[in-house]
């Protein structure tokens, strides 16, 4: 019955035999494509993440340009309503009010009275004219040049500021007797125990106390906060 069984059994052998053979290489077939798919998904899986990580990166460059254009925009609307204000002020302090008497605001503690200064702000070094003439042509070389770098809206509002009253007084110093650059700038603002001033000062005090805070609390100009 054994030897039977063994003689039936043979033939089988062989097919079994060459099946067992075939499963290795269909197994080895099977892994090479796993291992292309493996190959292949991380590849895939690579340039998903290189995209997604370029994606932002992508859209905030777009969305920064207007930002710092509108950071732009807010420095010179705040540079030109300042440099009017100042202008449109001088201009009706020379035609009603120089040569006249003082007009009182608030009794003695604040009048309107035109002088005029050739000094710097606030009637401080007059033998000086020409030189306070170069710097405030040279803050608003500054100003202009920081304006490409800036994202920050405080900043743009505080150097704002300063090129409205910058441009304000520049503009008496070169059109304003006695002469080109040696201008004297018109100032009305007369508080009692104070230096006379104009809304041109006043603009570029504002401006200046603006940008010590800001600096105190490490805004930079480019929208950054760095911490000391």
């Amino acid at each position: 019955m054994a030897e039977a069984e063994r003689i039936i059994g043979t033939p089988d052998t062989p097919d079994a035999a060459r099946a067992g053979q075939d499963q290795p290489g269909e197994n080895a077939a099977s892994g090479e494509r796993s291992g292309s798919e493996g190959a292949t998904a991380p590849a895939g899986g690579s340039g998903t993440e290189e995209t997604a990580a370029a994606g932002p990166g992508a859209s905030e460059t777009p969305a920064e340009r207007p930002r710092g254009k509108r950071r732009i925009a807010v420095l010179f609307a705040v540079a030109a309503f300042a440099y009017l204000l100042d202008l449109v002020s001088k201009l009706i302090v020379v035609a009603k009010l120089e040569h006249h008497a003082p007009i009182e605001i608030v009794g003695d503690w604040l009048k309107f009275e035109a002088i005029r200064n050739a000094g710097a702000a606030f009637g401080f070094g007059e033998a000086f004219t020409v030189i306070f003439t170069v710097i405030a042509a040279a803050v608003i070389v500054v100003i202009a040049r920081l304006a490409r770098k800036l994202y920050s809206l405080p900043w743009a509002i505080a150097l704002g500021l300063l090129l409205g009253g910058a441009l304000g007084n520049l503009t008496d110093r070169i059109f304003r007797s006695p002469g080109v650059f040696e201008g004297a700038v018109v100032d009305f603002i007369a508080p009692k125990h104070f230096a006379v001033f104009n809304l041109a000062d006043s603009a570029i005090v504002c401006g200046g106390i603006l940008i010590v805070l800001l600096s105190f609390r490490g805004l930079d100009p480019d929208g950054t906060v760095h911490k000391d």
